[in-house]
């Protein structure tokens, strides 16, 4: 076995970080059936999740490994994660999950070569000479953004963002690299390649810590974006996660697009994009826990919907099928089938291409997208850092409530509003491609009026869990589009707190994030 615990270092791997972190790696090169032989490394150590992707299957690697945080606190003190990809570009399956897991408990030992030097700044070839069949061994440092940015030019219509943000009728813009992976793509493509003025973007400066706070993009952490478009100096915001995957979209004033809306908008859109124009639309994914706001979309252009456990594996399967156009989740995660990782700076093109081609605000576009499918209430609420074990009590009492034939059919009043239950279950997927059956993946309450209550439950770090409340009421008046999300959803959130009893369980008075 051949791990160098130079290249961890490479790679992103600290000394304070714990020895399994080492072990996952090699694992993960063990997959791949044979020592090696060539490692392609971002300049710097830098590379974004789509990039990484995009250059898997550019070069046709057998797979690749991305060290992050993700959207979580960073640092020594902070969360930290190994991403395998494999062929595809596209996040590893359970069965080779399964596989690294069962490999892991054989290693009994591996070796280290403690002498390499690479320079991870400078471009091009490295060789060297160690004691494995490689001969020579190379490491190729490349440019960041280069391979990933040739793609976004082969999908967009570059000419008209660049009208929209350099024109006679330009908009300012706001974007926020949140000191994660994407300051060196927010300069290079929407500031050099697009024409947005250097002071556009902040926070472009990769840290080690993300400066202090967690790089997830939502109301909660995103305080400095969201306080600059409350002045109304500029028409379009957004923000990435750490390694670029999740955004976020506001309008001027602070107007915010929820991630579902934004996924059901960028379908109903597509149009807007020269890639769709010529490629087609095949189908809509969705993570389960997602609103339906893509499905009335998807009805109305008569083009299945997919509806998956949260993971971007489900979605590679389905796009490598040929069935997926378009997917999208919840938690800020679009991406379509020119990779198989969602994409955040992507998503952000599409926006500045409708905003482009409609010539309209991003709330105008929103406006007219309830008028015109209905509006979808949602939210989320993330109690974290919770106890696993108490939180696993939690969603097995929940389980053996809801499934109970006594709840079915039962009513809820509160205030005003009578909610009776349709049906629940504990969400089952049947991968369509190959069968593969994925169970007990969160818990759906569906109301009679179309309400969704659902619970799941996610595991943040190796000692801690979170636990997740959805709630999602469609309404179809536009005379009732105007009012605040947290009014309307407060009765099923009632219903929620009530059934679960997590306050009273976790001794919590609230929420950690509301999103």
């Amino acid at each position: 076995i051949f791990l160098c615990k130079r290249i961890g270092s490479i790679l992103g791997l600290y000394s304070f970080y714990p020895i399994h972190i080492y072990l996952y790696v090699c694992v993960c090169l063990l997959i791949f059936k044979s020592l090696i032989g060539r490692l392609v490394i971002g300049q710097n150590g830098i590379l974004s999740t789509p990039a990484v992707s995009c250059i898997i299957r550019k070069i046709k690697a057998a797979g690749g490994i991305i060290l992050t945080a993700s959207h979580s606190p960073g640092g020594p003190g902070g969360e930290f994660g190994v991403k395998f990809e494999v062929a595809n570009g596209g996040p590893a399956p359970d069965i080779v999950s399964d596989k690294i897991y069962q490999i892991s408990k054989t290693l009994e030992e591996y070796a280290i070569c403690p002498d390499l030097r690479v320079d991870l700044s400078r471009l091009g070839r490295q060789e060297f000479d160690l004691e494995n069949k490689f001969k020579p061994f190379r490491v190729e440092i490349v440019d960041s953004v280069d391979i990933y940015l040739n793609l976004l030019r082969s999908i967009f219509d570059f000419n008209a963002i660049r009208n929209l943000l350099t024109g006679p009728n330009q908009i300012k813009i706001r974007i926020d690299a949140m000191n994660g992976v994407m300051g060196p793509y927010v300069r290079r493509i929407l500031c050099d390649e697009l024409g947005a003025p250097a002071n556009s973007a902040i926070n472009c400066i990769p840290l080690e810590d993300f400066g202090g706070q967690p790089p997830d993009p939502n109301l909660t952490y995103a305080t400095a974006l969201l306080e600059a478009m409350r002045g109304g100096e500029y028409g379009f915001g957004a923000a990435f996660d750490a390694d670029g995957d999740r955004y976020m979209i506001l309008g001027q004033n602070g107007f915010f697009v929820n991630a579902s809306d934004s996924l059901a908008i960028i379908a109903a859109n597509l149009s807007c994009i020269p890639y769709f124009c010529q490629m087609g639309v095949r189908g809509f994914g969705r993570s389960m826990p997602t609103s339906t706001a893509l499905d009335k979309v998807a009805k109305a252009m008569k083009v299945p919907v997919y509806e998956t456990p949260t993971g971007w594996r489900y979605f590679s399967n389905l796009m490598d099928s040929g069935r997926c156009s378009l997917c999208g989740e919840e938690s800020f995660g679009t991406g379509s089938d020119h990779l198989r990782e969602k994409d955040g700076l992507w998503a952000v093109l599409v926006w500045l291409s409708i905003l482009a081609a409609r010539k309209q605000s991003v709330e105008e576009i929103v406006r007219d997208h309830w008028t015109k499918f209905g509006r979808h209430y949602y939210c989320r609420f993330d109690y974290e850092a919770l106890e696993p074990r108490t939180a696993y009590f939690i969603m097995r009492d929940l389980e053996t409530l809801i499934t109970d034939k006594s709840f079915s059919h039962q009513q809820f009043a509160v205030g005003n509003n009578i909610y009776s239950v349709e049906r629940t279950d504990s969400f089952e997927y049947i991968d369509p491609v190959d069968g593969t059956v994925t169970k007990r993946q969160g818990l759906r309450i569906i109301f009679s009026d179309a309400s969704r209550l659902i619970f799941r439950m996610s595991a943040s770090s190796h000692v801690r869990a979170t636990l997740r409340i959805y709630a999602e009421s469609y309404e179809k008046d536009p005379s009732q589009h105007n009012r605040e999300p947290q009014a309307v959803l407060s009765p099923l959130i009632a219903i929620a707190l009530k059934i679960s009893q997590i306050h009273e369980r976790t001794g919590r008075k609230g929420p950690t994030v509301i999103t």
